[in-house]
């Protein structure tokens, strides 16, 4: 055989033959195909990649979040949906051979990946732009933190911490507040079915927070609870004027009860103390910020006033009277000696 015929096309249909055995399914057709797919995925990618350049160039040192997540995503988009048509014209020019491939395709698919076309569809409803976006700080799948990248079939999430109260089921952190614990989660996109998605940005950027303050009976709850007032309102006055527009056009848009945003005080008596409770409205991304800042000055207003914070501790007052005696010992009395008559023997 000479060296030419090891590698050949043969028979009408130009079948690839190597060293005389004929490869079932190959042919120059299909060569020319494979090399012309390769090729034009190859430039699909490229300027995928040359939009997505231009993209960030346009938007560099703009605070155009949004714009910039829906034009990646459409880029994104419009590159899967070219590259598929287009490999399937290629590849499928009888519309009969397409249609019993795409069937079988779709029935194998839908049966081995049945996650995967669900996080498929999550994919489509978070891109209605009604669940959360890039950027947004979000509870999903057991896992709260900033959305950093969004895909077909995962969402890519920077971790923070969870406070003490509020990680019942949670997976373990050592970050005990609102802040980035420094892992990345992916999370795949069909939690949007399975569980709530908590989002704390994105119509309303501000949450409603708490701080509990225990002191006793005795101590002066009027002062307490005025210290209380004043440094919250201190602390979250700015706040109350941006928060105040949003909240009237949820109003505006939903069915939402009006509610204060000033600071208020409410008490709870339990058996040890009177815990006075201050609710207040602070940024989502600043509360661990702020909640310092407010426990700072109410240490120091408390302190000048002379109030103290209450505490599990118990306290003795008194013992009731003891009665310590001596055990007294009896003497057992010795046994009488016998008195009867001796004869001699």
């Amino acid at each position: 055989m000479h060296p030419e015929q090891w590698i050949e096309f043969v028979g009408p249909n130009r079948a690839l033959q190597i060293a005389g055995v004929k490869l079932l399914g190959i042919n120059a057709e299909n060569a020319q195909k494979l090399l012309f797919s390769l090729a034009f995925v190859f430039a699909v990618i490229l300027l995928s990649k040359i939009a997505r350049l231009g993209l960030q160039v346009a938007l560099r040192g703009g605070r155009l979040e949004k714009v910039g997540f829906w034009a990646s995503q459409a880029i994104h988009v419009l590159t899967t949906v070219v590259m598929l048509v287009c490999l399937l014209s290629i590849w499928f020019d009888d519309p009969a051979r397409l249609a019993t491939a795409v069937g079988l395709v779709t029935a194998g698919l839908a049966f081995a990946l049945q996650k995967v076309i669900t996080a498929l569809a999550g994919y489509v409803v978070i891109l209605r732009g009604t669940t959360f976006n890039v950027g947004d700080r979000i509870s999903m799948g057991g896992v709260r933190g900033d959305v950093i990248s969004l895909s077909f079939i995962q969402t890519t999430i920077m971790e923070m911490g969870m406070p003490p109260r509020d990680d019942d089921g949670a997976p373990e952190t050592w970050v005990w507040s609102r802040q980035y614990t420094g892992r990345v989660v992916t999370v795949t996109n069909d939690k949007i079915f399975e569980d709530p998605v908590y989002n704390y940005t994105r119509e309303f950027p501000y949450i409603w927070e708490e701080m509990h303050l225990p002191i006793s009976y005795q101590a002066d709850r009027k002062r307490a609870e005025a210290i209380l007032l004043e440094v919250a309102e201190r602390r979250t006055a700015s706040l109350q004027m941006l928060s105040s527009d949003m909240v009237d056009e949820m109003t505006r848009r939903h069915l939402l009860a009006s509610t204060d945003l000033k600071p208020q005080v409410y008490l709870r008596l339990t058996d040890n103390w009177v815990e006075l409770t201050v609710r207040f409205i602070v940024d989502a991304r600043r509360v661990r910020e702020i909640k310092n800042l407010m426990s700072r000055d109410i240490l120091e207003r408390l302190e000048q006033a002379g109030i103290g914070i209450a505490s599990s501790t118990f306290e003795i007052v008194g013992l009731p009277p003891l009665k310590f005696e001596r055990a007294r010992t009896k003497r057992m009395a010795e046994p009488p000696a016998s008195t009867g008559n001796h004869r001699p023997a």
